[in-house]
């Protein structure tokens, strides 16, 4: 009797030790972040609306975007066209594009070739100039005259492209924690496509949490964080992830050589910068060239920088917030949001 006690004591034991570790993984990793694998067209994973393709040809290939698309409730409101960064997909922009809809806004969210669902060229020349172009064809596609531009991250750095290269169809440029308000060349040492194609071919899920975590929440962690580390997590853990990596490298690049900050005192459209003065992402922080001594990512800086480029940009900082306020907070984004929609 005392022999059968043991076991059943040891048992217990091992299955309680068992339940901590699988519940500290969950807490600090997200719920089965770690076995999630998708394609690289996100075939299995759902977005918030439904989406639709738009075929078109760039640079003699067939290319497909994959977007959503929402008709305006109040017409006279117009289209709001939300811009994903380069860690994310349209799909997270899905509170944002609610709480707009439900304003009376027309929502366009589309996948940038490269990205989501979206068709993704290896052998492509991946520039701002590029996507904004097929953006500006997409609108032309849907008959969309005119649109206002929230751009994040480095959405933040195609808006702001977008904006400059086609004012008439820019009524509004509204930038959320934008890369690219420094010139990071200036910092920083020039990588090729073959330094950062090594990069990602190493990038575990690990990295992924670890970066966004220091970067965006403040090292906290939950499910929701969890939710939209997902899909960059199932594509890196998926099949195509050699292929996607290649293309993570060419947009990097595209990132350090298409500086636009140097363009921002030739706005002719409203822009509104959004930061949270938290961020402190800096692209080129780990390879900064010789004798430099300055501090890339102090957003809590930028917005400074940025009216001294051009006095008439509005400057609207989130104290206390990291890259990604529409996740973060979403209640201080949207109360900040809203004043922004109201005033123009």
């Amino acid at each position: 009797m005392n022999k059968d006690k043991g076991i059943y004591l040891a048992i217990l034991l091992l299955t309680t030790l068992l339940l901590t570790f699988s519940k500290d993984a969950i807490s600090d990793r997200g719920q089965n972040i770690d076995i999630q694998s998708y394609d690289k067209f996100l075939s299995n994973y759902t977005y918030p609306f439904e989406v639709y393709t738009y075929s078109f040809s760039s640079q003699g290939k067939d290319m497909k975007v994959a977007y959503m698309y929402l008709r305006p409730k109040k017409p006279q409101m117009g289209f709001v066209t939300l811009l994903h960064g380069k860690n994310f997909n349209g799909a997270y922009w899905e509170e944002t594009a609610k709480f707009l809809h439900e304003k009376g806004f027309g929502i366009l969210i589309p996948d940038q070739i490269g990205f989501g669902k979206s068709s993704k060229p290896v052998d492509y020349q991946y520039t701002f100039e590029v996507l904004s172009h097929n953006t500006k064809r997409l609108l032309e596609f849907l008959k969309i005259q005119s649109t206002h531009v929230i751009g994040h991250s480095m959405g933040g750095m195609l808006g702001s492209r977008f904006a400059l290269l086609y004012p008439e169809l820019t009524r509004h440029l509204i930038l959320v924690n934008p890369i690219g308000l420094e010139n990071y060349l200036l910092y920083s040492e020039y990588k090729d496509v073959d330094f950062f194609y090594r990069k990602e071919s190493k990038l575990t899920s690990a990295d992924i949490i670890s970066y966004q975590k220091k970067y965006y929440y403040d090292g906290k962690w939950n499910e929701e964080y969890a939710k939209f580390a997902n899909p960059l997590i199932g594509l890196m853990n998926g099949p195509d992830w050699k292929e996607l990596a290649k293309i993570s490298a060419r947009v990097y690049d595209m990132i350090f050589t298409g500086s636009v900050i140097e363009d921002f005192p030739y706005f002719q459209i409203p822009v509104t910068l959004v930061l949270g003065t938290r961020d402190r992402t800096g692209p080129g922080r780990n390879w900064m060239k010789p004798n430099i001594n300055y501090e890339l990512g102090r957003y809590d800086k930028l917005g400074n920088k940025v009216k001294n480029y051009n006095s008439k940009i509005e400057v609207i900082e989130l104290k206390n917030i990291g890259h990604a306020p529409q996740i973060e907070d979403f209640g201080r984004f949207r109360k900040v949001l809203e004043g922004i929609i109201k005033q123009k």
